[in-house]
């Protein structure tokens, strides 16, 4: 009992520190492609705008989807972007990440032909990689969150596209910690995902050619 309890202790210890040790990696590898300053945002003409639930599960506005469609509105209308890629869940009828995303950035004044869905976006490695294998983009712009963005660029970086993440206001941190604890463990996640399984999109499919245009109608 006393040598299972000490192997135990072990594999502990060392689960902890794979998980604090992916974490440091993570953030450290990425942080200087994070921008909160729009004056200092590299040319990228091209956002991929990271899904999340319009509602939280209470059925209340979700400041985090609220945020990121304020932040992505505000790059159209400085002339930062030209073209978004709105990718996330569609697993229902009833539940469609990338149609709220894009009806609320029209109501924002984005015309519906600097946009493009991608339906398929289940998690941040699908988008991502979908971004390059499906729409043709290796120079993008990523908007999400702080904490969220180091994964999605530390993903980009794997797949060797040209990323940066201009980064959407936080909600604050009570309303928030519940996500930042998944994020601590998605960020293993992702390097065993990358480097060990190898795992691929969930779905893939024919290319799409993406009409980015730098005339505003």
């Amino acid at each position: 009992m006393r040598r299972l309890k000490k192997i135990l202790l072990i594999v502990i210890g060392v689960c902890l520190l794979f998980v604090i040790g992916t974490n440091v990696w993570v953030v450290s590898s990425t942080t200087s492609k994070v921008f909160s300053d729009l004056t200092l945002l590299p040319d990228h003409r091209v956002a991929l705008v990271l899904g999340t639930s319009h509602k939280t599960v209470g059925g209340g506005s979700n400041p985090f989807f609220q945020k990121r469609m304020e932040k992505a509105a505000e790059l159209y209308r400085m002339g930062k972007i030209d073209h978004f890629i709105l990718s996330g869940d569609n697993r229902s009828r009833y539940y469609n990440e990338p149609m709220a995303m894009q009806k609320a950035l029209v109501k924002m004044g984005v015309p519906e032909y600097a946009i493009t869905l991608d339906y398929a976006g289940l998690r941040t490695l699908d988008s991502v990689v979908r971004c390059q294998k499906i729409f043709g983009q290796n120079k993008i712009i990523i908007i999400t969150q702080p904490f969220h963005s180091y994964r999605a660029l530390f993903i980009s970086r794997y797949y060797n596209i040209d990323a940066v993440a201009m980064v959407a206001d936080e909600p604050d941190f009570d309303s928030s910690m519940k996500v930042r604890f998944r994020e601590y463990l998605a960020r293993p996640k992702a390097v065993l995902d990358l480097y060990v399984l190898k795992t691929a999109p969930r779905f893939l499919g024919e290319k799409e050619q993406i009409k980015v245009s730098t005339v505003r109608q």
